[in-house]
């Protein structure tokens, strides 16, 4: 799908929050597990085959429960925040973004306060949306940013991370480009 920011007065704004990952938890062993107990209650191999919400109240564990929907409900912001790229929508795919951070937060339990702060703040100082990137447990946040509110976003995200005590991030712009291609 093209999508050319530049050409679109939009910013891909990466923010590296220099937090490092805690992979050594198990926290990913215990989300798959989670799903994967989801997915058997429902009957089904994946939960990407489950195309309604309301099978989920079969669940009888309601952390699995949580952690599915948000599997179901990010597979469907993922779809719609292509759609809304197309049509070139940057209100609508942002707010898939901050969705899906929330999601991510609140039903997958794998952001942090750090990464929340963020993504917070990049949102209330002008960004259309943010959402943490990877696998979580730290890392970046991607915000889609107007161009002229960039420096504003930036400025109030240093801020707020200098004010809580977190270790400045690293802010770039992002620019889309064309695969590698075959050999």
């Amino acid at each position: 799908m093209p999508f050319d920011p530049e050409a679109s007065g939009i910013t891909l704004l990466l923010i590296d929050s220099r937090a490092p990952h805690r992979h050594a938890t198990g926290e990913y062993a215990q989300r798959r597990a989670s799903c994967e107990r989801a997915a058997a209650v429902l009957q089904v191999s994946s939960l990407r085959d489950v195309d309604d919400l309301s099978a989920l109240a079969a669940i009888g564990d309601p952390l699995d429960a949580r952690r599915a929907r948000h599997v179901l409900t990010e597979n469907q912001r993922v779809l719609d925040f292509t759609a809304a790229l197309a049509v070139s929508d940057f209100a609508e795919a942002g707010r898939l973004l901050t969705a899906s951070h929330a999601s991510m937060r609140d039903d997958f339990d794998i952001t942090t306060e750090h990464l929340d702060l963020i993504a917070d703040t990049a949102v209330r100082s002008g960004a259309l949306g943010a959402r943490m990137t990877g696998g979580g447990f730290g890392g970046c946040v991607i915000a889609l940013v107007p161009d002229g509110r960039v420096g504003d976003v930036e400025q109030a995200v240093r801020r707020m991370v200098r004010d809580a005590g977190y270790e400045q991030p690293l802010v770039s712009r992002t620019h889309a480009a064309a695969g590698a291609g075959p050999g």
